[in-house]
């Protein structure tokens, strides 16, 4: 969910490799962390995972950014959109959670992108802009990708499955407010005002779920992480598009994809079947068709 949504930053230096480089980084961290949480939520309940990494994420932006940029992280001009935006992507996150519960990390890293496929449907009536033939196919495309890694006798569970699409919802009303927020609103608000929901909302839940033995010192780390990697990928996703063109490297956030395939194996030994793994390059394809149409529209 993450990579895919970040509301554009203004191109300030041309340096494309480094750009590049940086998403190569953002979609590396974005991966990783699905991993860790797959792997803590095997034994800690979703809420306790997710309050962790919220309330890590959001002490990270403050230490870091607080000192010399305190100011472009609390100030919004549209308060409600911006709450709205952040609980999206809190109930997002917490579906997504529930569906690598359920799943292999690839499977549903692949059908949660399917997000900004559906973004181009909505773009004509939501946003106005036009949609085109190419944007048409790319989204039946991703629509026939879903279909081929959760068809009957693929072996998923049909809740998470369910929880996938859920996220998908969720992530698309997230990526519309995106793109109308950043019109208004600075960069840096627009991450912290999240991480600030999650940590709320989560951390409100937390003592309910805080129960059973105390965590390992390396399931500790791995909390710690979560944070770590989520703040580091954002920052990296962030900063690329000031070195890089955002139609160049939005088809390059589909290394999401293959990062999760590979974390995926190594960590859980989880391998998707062949038509899965058709599926899954059906939705990168179409993803990198909006992608690059997006580019040359504006050309």
């Amino acid at each position: 969910m993450d990579a895919a949504a970040r509301p554009p930053v203004s191109l300030t230096e041309n340096r494309p490799l480094f750009g590049i480089l940086l998403i190569v980084v953002a979609t590396l961290m974005f991966a990783a962390n699905d991993a860790t949480n797959k792997y803590l939520i095997a034994t800690y309940d979703v809420p306790l995972v997710a309050a962790i990494r919220y309330i890590v994420h959001a002490m990270l932006m403050l230490a870091v950014l607080g000192p010399s940029r305190g100011r472009e992280l609390v100030t919004v001009r549209r308060k409600w959109p911006v709450a709205l935006r952040s609980l999206c992507l809190v109930v997002g996150s917490l579906f997504a959670s529930l569906a690598l519960q359920l799943m292999p990390i690839a499977e549903t890293t692949s059908i949660i992108y399917l997000s900004p496929i559906l973004v181009v449907l909505l773009a004509r009536p939501v946003l106005g802009e036009r949609i085109g033939l190419l944007g048409w196919l790319a989204a039946m495309g991703g629509f026939a990708g879903v279909v081929l890694i959760a068809r009957p006798g693929a072996g998923l569970d049909p809740a998470g499955v369910i929880f996938a699409l859920c996220n998908v919802v969720a992530t698309v009303t997230y990526y519309l407010l995106s793109r109308v927020l950043a019109r208004s609103e600075k960069t840096l608000a627009l991450p912290f005002y999240s991480a600030l929901a999650g940590a709320i909302c989560f951390g409100l839940a937390m003592p309910w779920f805080w129960f059973g033995a105390m965590p390992s010192l390396f399931e500790m780390a791995l909390f710690v992480s979560l944070g770590l990697t989520a703040g580091i990928g954002h920052f990296c996703f962030t900063a690329a598009n000031r070195y890089a063109e955002a139609s160049l490297l939005a088809p390059m956030s589909y290394l999401h994809l293959l990062w999760a395939g590979l974390l995926g194996w190594l960590v859980f030994g989880q391998l998707p079947d062949g038509v899965g793994l058709v599926g899954m390059a059906v939705i990168g394809m179409a993803g990198v068709t909006v992608a690059l149409r997006s580019r040359f529209a504006r050309r």
